[in-house]
């Protein structure tokens, strides 16, 4: 499963949130919310703010609590293949 995680510059909240889910055992990319479109994912993750700003053809997870290990991984596990 590929994850890319969004935010606004691509190297801060998205860096921090794609540490969490690598800790899934999930494959992924942190991108700034001009980059997304166009790389191959199977989920998009990003903060709530970002998340209202992201159109794709997959599922956007909208994360409100940045440090929730355990809320982050229980809105995942069910988009793993």
């Amino acid at each position: 499963m590929r994850v890319i995680t969004v935010c606004g510059m691509g190297f801060g909240t998205s860096l921090m949130l794609l540490m969490t889910i690598k800790d899934i055992a999930v494959e992924g990319e942190a991108v700034d919310l001009g980059s997304y479109k166009g790389k191959p994912c199977d989920l998009i993750a990003a903060s709530s703010e970002i998340a209202k700003q992201i159109v794709a053809d997959v599922p956007v997870l909208s994360v409100t609590n940045l440090l929730d290990k355990k809320g982050i991984e229980e809105m995942i596990l069910p988009y793993m293949k």
